[in-house]
């Protein structure tokens, strides 16, 4: 598969991209199972983005909830007995960094964590888990660390902090004083081929939404710290570099946690549409009142994952996070 984009895209992506296709040309036959174990063992890939693949395909209908344990691939009346097991064509997912495997795998662990607690990251077993070594490891966090996701003790621990409502609305007030001003002052100095550039990122992402390779991430950043980067004020830049950490949870649109409606998703990116419309036309006094009410509702609708997570039952920790 060689599709436009698919070696930049993350492991889980690819995992599921793949899966995908072949459900969609028949390689994959209504009612053939699929387990987590022999999706990793096909894509030679761990449990986590497998996991994840077939939970996207899932939420789309592609697969049903099979008896006993997996999926199984829709499209047929099913029968007494489970299906076959599906035979999958070994491709190997070309490999990434040793940081950015780990990185993505335990993001999503932390963000799915701390919705309901507060955890403390053992590095030797986060070694472990991921077969890599503690000087790995230590640059991931290091990263996570940069962002706000996680922080250290006073004994030097790693933890990643329960995530609040009233948390989460002291960054989103935050953004929603300093993000328009800095705005006011980019839009002088932003190109109009840049902006043009990443309005038409929204259109694409507005057309037949949602759709395969959908990124929000890259719609967020473009945005809120591409766009902002232009602003000359660096105070304000550092001071909004505390809230990024308000973005992640948008990359796992399918997880049974951390998910919102896409309704609401396609509202933010019609929001983040006219931003851009009214930069375009040079008012960014306008433009700035836009962001300032797309945070106002960007609040709201983080209030969703609370609501989701308080129907919700937390998993097993890992063996590598401790609650605390």
């Amino acid at each position: 598969m060689r599709e436009e984009g698919f070696e930049r895209q993350s492991v889980q992506d690819r995992a599921y991209a793949l899966l995908k296709a072949m459900i969609d040309d028949g390689r994959l036959a209504p009612g053939q199972k699929l387990l987590e174990a022999q999706v990793a063992k096909a894509f030679g890939i761990s449990r986590s983005p497998a996991r994840y693949a077939l939970q996207m395909l899932h939420r789309e209908q592609r697969v049903v909830e099979a008896r006993g344990r997996g999926y199984e691939v829709a499209g047929a009346a099913r029968e007494a007995a489970p299906g076959p097991r599906a035979i999958l064509d070994e491709v190997k997912i070309a490999a990434v960094q040793q940081w950015e495997r780990v990185y993505v795998e335990l993001e999503r662990e932390l963000c799915a964590r701390v919705m309901f607690m507060s955890v403390r990251i053992v590095e030797e077993r986060v070694a472990e888990h991921f077969g890599v070594s503690r000087t790995v490891v230590r640059d991931v966090l290091a990263r996570m660390h940069s962002v706000g996701l996680v922080s250290k003790d006073t004994l030097g621990r790693w933890l990643a902090n329960r995530v609040t409502p009233d948390k989460t609305h002291h960054l989103y007030e935050m953004r929603w004083l300093l993000e328009p001003e800095a705005l006011r002052q980019a839009a002088p100095l932003i190109t109009a081929a840049e902006l043009e550039s990443k309005r038409q990122t929204v259109v694409e992402a507005l057309d037949g939404f949602p759709r395969q390779g959908f990124d929000t991430d890259v719609v967020e950043h473009d945005l809120h710290v591409h766009v902002l980067s232009h602003c000359p004020n660096g105070e304000i830049a550092h001071a909004l570099a505390r809230t990024r950490m308000l973005f992640v949870p948008t990359r796992y649109l399918f997880d049974p946690v951390l998910h919102i409606p896409l309704s609401s998703i396609e509202e933010a990116l019609q929001e983040h549409l006219r931003i851009y419309e009214l930069l375009l036309a040079r008012q960014p006094n306008r433009a700035a009142e836009a962001l300032h009410g797309h945070l106002k509702a960007a609040d709201e609708r983080w209030l969703l994952r609370f609501e989701g997570a308080a129907h919700a039952s937390p998993a097993e920790l890992p063996a590598y996070l401790v609650s605390c």
